[in-house]
């Protein structure tokens, strides 16, 4: 039946506009006006994305397997306490799916392309602020709890979700012009909102000294984690090894394939280390820290899901709106 399937063509770094341009990735472009189902049966091509979809839609049904595990075995229903780490699951389902939807769908107009990566950084907002509501929960250093940033954490970590996922998005609009700004805006964009959440978990395993400073057998988890959170951002940022080798690793092994592998692992980690932290100090969480609620849990969730989808939204209202005509000429 495949044999009489025929998979769309794959075009060179010359056949595509600028903007579909990769750094240092030569071929294995898909045509950049593909129909969807061009796009879909791409899955089953090599491509240079590929590997970006499969590394991003099969961890996804390792999350939502992981949300229904936590969900029936927890009574979730009945436990505020296990919210946050519901949270942050369920937002480690959303940012693969969006992810990998982005990477599928993306070679279908260049209109397109913005509004799919527009929705894959609202998703990537969406688990930094799951990130800031488990660390709120569970994480901070028994020394910190109900201190000042402890108190102001999910307010200010819901702000740095906004601004992230505007500067994300804006940093579409110089993407030809000025490339080089355009990459450090978006690093910045999600940088710094990783930074600020992990506040409290740096200074507890590497910082912190004396009593109160929380010291279990998470914190080779969280260890973990950083080394690939740390990983994840390196390979953003420097496009190694495909820099070295330009062609080289179009295929297999370019650093965004890398990202994806490294970026799903550190999320594994962080949710097992929150787990541990969520079950080994549950009893003095209860009687010490800030009550888990509705509001400073599905709440806020919700209420980040819904800024962070109005944003995408008016960004992607002018592609929307502009004829195709005049957005082709723009683009040319």
């Amino acid at each position: 039946m495949f044999s009489l399937i025929k998979l769309p063509r794959v075009v060179t770094i010359n056949q595509v506009p600028e903007e579909f341009h990769e750094d240092s990735i030569i071929s294995g472009y898909r045509y950049p006006h593909s129909s969807a189902m061009d796009c879909i049966l791409s899955l089953f091509q090599l491509t240079n994305e590929t590997l970006n979809i499969w590394t991003h839609f099969l961890p996804t049904w390792y999350f939502l397997w992981k949300l229904v595990s936590v969900v029936l075995m927890q009574t979730v229903w009945q436990h505020y306490f296990i919210w946050p780490l519901v949270v942050l699951i369920i937002s480690s389902c959303i940012y693969p799916l969006a992810s990998t939807c982005a990477h599928t769908f993306n070679s279908m107009s260049p209109r397109a392309r913005h509004m799919c990566f527009y929705f894959d950084y609202g998703a990537l907002s969406l688990y930094s602020m799951g990130s800031a509501i488990a660390y709120s929960a569970y994480v901070f250093p028994d020394k910190w709890v109900n201190n000042i940033l402890h108190q102001s954490f999910i307010p200010v970590s819901l702000l740095n979700s906004i601004i992230c996922t505007s500067l994300a998005c804006y940093s579409r609009f110089p993407e030809c012009q000025r490339p080089g700004f355009t990459k450090a805006l978006r690093i910045a964009a999600f940088a710094y909102p990783y930074l600020f959440d992990s506040i409290p978990l740096l200074y507890r395993v590497f910082l912190c000294e004396g009593d109160g400073c929380t010291d279990n057998d998470a914190n080779v988890f969280h260890k973990t984690h950083i080394v690939f959170a740390t990983l994840t951002g390196f390979l953003f940022a420097t496009h190694l090894p495909e820099r070295l080798a330009p062609g080289s690793f179009d295929y297999i092994g370019h650093s965004h394939q890398l990202f994806h592998v490294f970026g799903v692992l550190g999320t594994h980690f962080q949710i097992m280390a929150i787990e541990r932290d969520m079950t080994s100090r549950r009893s003095w969480l209860l009687d010490h820290s800030l009550p888990i609620t509705f509001g400073n849990s599905l709440g806020v969730t919700l209420l980040s899901l819904l800024a962070n989808l109005i944003i995408v939204l008016l960004f992607c209202q002018p592609l929307v709106s502009t004829p195709v005509d005049q957005q082709k000429k723009h683009n040319s």
